[in-house]
């Protein structure tokens, strides 16, 4: 049932035939014409038109990636070709959300041999650092804001090296050509978008306190760099063109690894605990992908550290345990059961999850059908289930320390998804956690640093006395779970995340390849948008811009086009939710494979993304 009012206009394009689906409004209650009422779904100047290719298709937040994955396709390469070029200028123009100082989460379907495949490219945390970091003289908690800025923050950076090796094992272009348009942007200068000078201005203060950052993204008056403005960055131009002649080695060995550990242990801020040895040490991984059936589909998510992929299992597990029947977007009842299935899923991920190679996470076990079936029994007349709402204890589990929510979590981060002509896919969520990371800029080296470390509990122990399994580690322990000799390695502990970067087959080939932004909302952003297009039957990009309902196992939230819903938002609280404006959630980047073989891109209209192809 597709509950939009489209209009609908073929137009060609200078990339090549585009149609576009037009959806301005949702049609809530259409059956019942006493409460019908329409919703606003726009957010911004993005597309609100799915853009159809034959070929190969990239989107991603920002232009100009978006762009250059298209260039790279056009010229012969394949969809993990595009994605490291889409990556490698994300770093040049969204340097506030990704770069070379983050780390990422890869889901990928390499065609030839028919497999899927998860890559941990996650930030690592350095042998030495413990939950103490996080104390100030007086033993005492920093607060947030302190935590998140300076060296002390900063994990191993893992998004060059799991780069390097997506392209050793699937790509099919060099390090040079990959790297040539974000070194040429980098060089040539962009024009600022809105987003870019929004984020700079809100965090300004944060970045005047390291002079080579102030330096990096500031006019020559000294004020920070403003939409429209041509920005350039010379000095990551020759840093690209560096590691496109070296390779990964300079990096975590090299002249950069020395420039960032020095930049790291001098910090006058807050100096961190990072060495050459960590760098050196550092691998991405192979995992094993968390997978799940949903009605007619198979759904493949991103394993621990990341909760992403089985908690958006759980919820689609809760979904099916209920019934798809009688399921309509708009409809309170409907969003009262989105809500409480988030909420569940929440509960079981904040006690579980985090980085598997230190916790006993019992994934198999939260993930069987029948474990669904009892949970979602909780859920009775639609009505709120109170938060926040106890874990479950699955049959077979053994409950490690509390994991815990954290009270901050980052929406900095960027989602691209690209699918080639022989339907290679690749689904990349890349962060540098908050926006513009620890603040810290490699000096002469033109990128930021993460601050990834604080994805990590603030404390060894949670309010209960218990350990918290998401507790910062020190030392090093075998990466047990990884796949192949890597398992045999030591590691410092990853952070949990909330990626979720996703790849869903149907009948045995690619069908949607999707993920998002926005911190522990990413879940609820991709699940919502899976429910869209899977059980609501929506056109892609309408998917994406409908507004969206967030569970996360306290003060549940509805974006702003819903919110101003008074009459939907009266019928919620009636129900027991006192729902919060979130505003804007997440930023989702999509594609689907049409059973006729066309593709069909939409990127989200809450960033300035593009979804293009030929």
């Amino acid at each position: 049932m597709n509950l939009f009012s489209p209009r609908t206009l073929l137009s060609v394009s200078a990339i090549g035939l585009a149609s576009h689906i037009y959806a301005d409004t949702v049609i809530v209650n259409e059956s019942d014409p006493e409460v019908r009422r329409e919703v606003d779904v726009r957010f911004g100047p993005g597309a609100d038109a799915s853009y159809f290719a034959r070929n190969g298709m990239v989107t991603s937040s920002s232009n100009h990636a978006t762009f250059a994955g298209l260039e790279i396709l056009r010229a012969g390469g394949n969809a993990f070709d595009a994605a490291a070029a889409v990556q490698m200028v994300l770093c040049v123009t969204e340097p506030y959300a990704s770069g070379l100082g983050g780390g990422l989460f890869a889901m990928g379907y390499d065609a030839d041999s028919d497999e899927i495949f998860a890559l941990d490219g996650r930030e690592e945390s350095p042998k030495a650092f413990h939950a103490g970091r996080f104390k100030d003289d007086a033993g005492k908690v920093m607060p947030f804001r302190d935590r998140i800025t300076g060296g002390n923050a900063v994990g191993v950076p893992g998004t060059l090296a799991a780069f390097v090796k997506l392209q050793a094992e699937h790509g099919s272009m060099s390090l040079a050509e990959i790297c040539e348009p974000a070194i040429r942007i980098a060089r040539d200068g962009f024009r600022v978008p809105e987003t870019f000078a929004a984020n700079l201005k809100h965090h300004w203060d944060r970045i005047s306190l390291f002079p080579e950052s102030r330096r990096l993204f500031s006019r020559p008056d000294g004020s920070p760099l403003q939409a429209g403005d041509l920005h350039t960055n010379p000095e990551l131009a020759d840093t690209l063109t560096l590691i496109a002649q070296e390779g990964a080695n300079v990096f975590y060995h090299g002249a950069i690894a020395q420039d960032i550990v020095r930049a790291v242990q001098t910090d006058p801020v807050q100096a961190g605990v990072l060495t050459m040895e960590d760098l050196a040490r550092y691998q991405p991984l192979d995992r094993s992908p968390v997978a799940v059936s949903f009605d007619q589909y198979s759904v493949y998510g991103m394993p621990m550290p990341s909760s992403g992929g089985a908690t958006l299992g759980l919820m689609l597990n809760l979904v099916q345990a209920h019934g798809l029947e009688n399921l309509r977007w708009g409809d309170a009842d409907t969003f009262s059961l989105l809500l409480n299935i988030q909420n569940l899923a929440f509960a079981d991920r904040n006690h579980y999850m985090a980085d598997a190679d230190f916790v006993d996470v019992p994934v198999d076990e939260l993930l069987n059908p029948a474990y669904a079936s009892e949970r979602v029994a909780l859920i009775q007349s639609n009505q709120a289930i109170p938060t926040p709402i106890k874990y479950g204890k699955p049959a077979g589990a053994v409950s490690p320390p509390q994991a815990q929510q954290l009270q901050h979590e980052s929406q900095s981060t960027t989602h691209f998804s690209v699918v080639d002509r022989d339907r290679n896919v690749i689904s990349i969520t890349s962060t540098l956690e908050q926006h513009f990371g620890s603040g810290v800029a490699v000096p002469g080296r033109g990128f930021l640093l993460n601050n990834e470390l604080t994805d990590f509990n603030s404390t060894q122990h949670d309010k209960a006395g218990e350990l918290a399994a998401n507790r910062p580690t020190p030392g090093l322990l075998p990466r047990r779970t990884a796949l192949g000799a890597a398992a045999d390695t030591l590691g410092g502990k990853r952070p949990r995340s909330s990626m979720s970067p996703t790849i869903i087959l149907k009948d045995g080939q690619p069908y949607l390849v999707i993920g998002s932004p926005g911190g522990s909302r990413i879940i609820g952003v991709v699940f919502n948008a899976l429910l869209n297009t899977l059980v609501f039957d929506f056109d892609l990009q309408a998917a994406i811009n409908a507004p969206r309902v967030i569970g996360r196992n306290g003060r549940p939230e509805m974006e702003s086009p819903l919110y101003r819903d008074t009459t939907l938002r009266q019928e919620l609280k009636e129900r027991g939710f006192k729902m919060v404006d979130a505003q804007a959630a997440g930023s989702v980047q999509a594609i689907r494979v049409n059973p006729n073989g066309w593709l069909e891109g939409a990127a989200d209209p809450r960033r300035e993304g593009l979804a293009l192809g030929y």
